[in-house]
């Protein structure tokens, strides 16, 4: 990964307002469809091997501990309802949690505790014994000892690219991949989006076992177009608020035409082909959800502001280290409150969605 991306490519840490771990309820969202996928794949690995310890990583765990500790407390139960079916007792589990080593970690290990706890409570008191270590460090890139790991977990991890792609310098005025995007912009994103999955692919071959399994989950798109609304109008809504900005001479133009989102939504049928293409993995399935840009809570809710509100909330828990890092620290507040006005306009006049591609992958034999 370009080290600057990988220096700055993390959510807003800590657990105020417009960190990552109070406003990502979004991700949570997608935690909750994908459960089902989820669970009978580690029920599967688990009742084909009955090993001794198995070994689980969450790559791209964030900071939101809730979202990922819950994950695992559900496997760790699936697990053990089908371990009582076979007669085993004192299941051991090795939990990894990988991230960029800008994660708030920090945040995780402290929770530690209360993950312990709650576990205890799903699950009862006599599961065995769950050993959960974080590892810093960029998933393009081996992680793990060979045949390693039983069953992993990507969720909302793989969209985002190892670095900006190469050759899009005249894709000014946009930030990301927009309607107005030169076409080799959209073809650059597309190639560096094909290299990051296939080296993602490559890696965890040699660190998964045989007939171990990934469910992985990315914000993708349905259309063959590489432009997509879904995917996409979040940041043409923040890359108006900077011209805007450009405009009344508060942000350079060399800033704005230097800055773009390295994240990229594939398709159920790009990720299809890759897989295939890369070899070492049997496609299961997948499966395509699609969520709400307003919480679940507030779908009958007259206040409709507050779910505003929240969405520009888990947005800036996401973009504010980037926003920070390439313009500085002096333009956020102005930034963010241009980019909630054009936010509430939109979500005001219509209703969006989030598109997202759950692959179920097994490693061959």
């Amino acid at each position: 990964m370009a080290t600057e991306i990988k220096k700055v490519l993390h959510m807003n840490e800590g657990s105020d307002e417009t960190s990552y771990a109070k406003s990502s309820y979004i991700q949570k969202h997608v935690l909750s469809l994908t459960k089902a996928i989820k669970e009978n794949a580690i029920r599967e690995i688990y009742c084909k091997e009955l090993p001794t310890t198995l070994c689980m990583a969450d790559l791209g765990c964030s900071s939101a501990v809730h979202n990922t500790l819950n994950v695992m407390i559900d496997l760790i139960n699936t697990v053990e309802k089908a371990a009582r079916l076979a007669g085993k007792r004192g299941q051991e589990y090795q939990v990894y949690l990988n991230d960029l080593p800008g994660n708030d970690f920090n945040l995780i290990f402290r929770s530690l505790a209360c993950f312990e706890d709650d576990l205890k409570k799903k699950v009862g008191v006599n599961y065995g014994h769950c050993f959960v270590h974080g590892v810093p460090g960029c998933f393009y890139g081996r992680l793990f000892p060979s045949n390693h790991l039983h069953f992993v977990h990507s969720s909302y991890g793989l969209h985002w690219l190892s670095q900006i792609p190469e050759g899009i310098e005249d894709n000014e005025n946009n930030i990301y991949i927009a309607r107005t995007s030169p076409p080799h912009v959209l073809k650059a994103y597309s190639d560096q989006f094909m290299k990051d999955f296939t080296s993602f692919l490559r890696c965890r071959s040699q660190e998964v076992v045989n007939g171990g399994m990934m469910i992985i989950t990315v914000l993708g798109r349905k259309s063959l177009k590489l432009y997509s609304k879904q995917a996409c109008y979040m940041w043409d809504l923040l890359a108006m608020a900077l011209n805007d900005m450009l405009l009344q001479g508060l942000i350079e133009e060399e800033k704005l035409h230097t800055f773009n989102v390295p994240q990229y939504p594939p398709s159920e049928t790009e990720l299809r082909l890759l897989v295939e293409k890369e070899g070492s993995f049997t496609f299961n399935q997948a499966q395509v959800s699609y969520v709400n840009w307003e919480p679940m809570q507030n779908y009958n809710n007259s206040n409709k502001v507050s779910g505003h509100y929240d969405f520009f909330k888990c947005m800036r828990s996401v973009v504010e280290p980037l926003i920070k890092s390439h313009f500085g620290e002096f333009i956020l507040e102005e930034l963010f409150l241009r980019y909630w006005k054009k936010i509430q306009v939109s979500m005001e006049n219509e209703k969006n969605v989030f598109i997202n591609v759950t692959l179920s992958l097994t490693r061959k034999v």
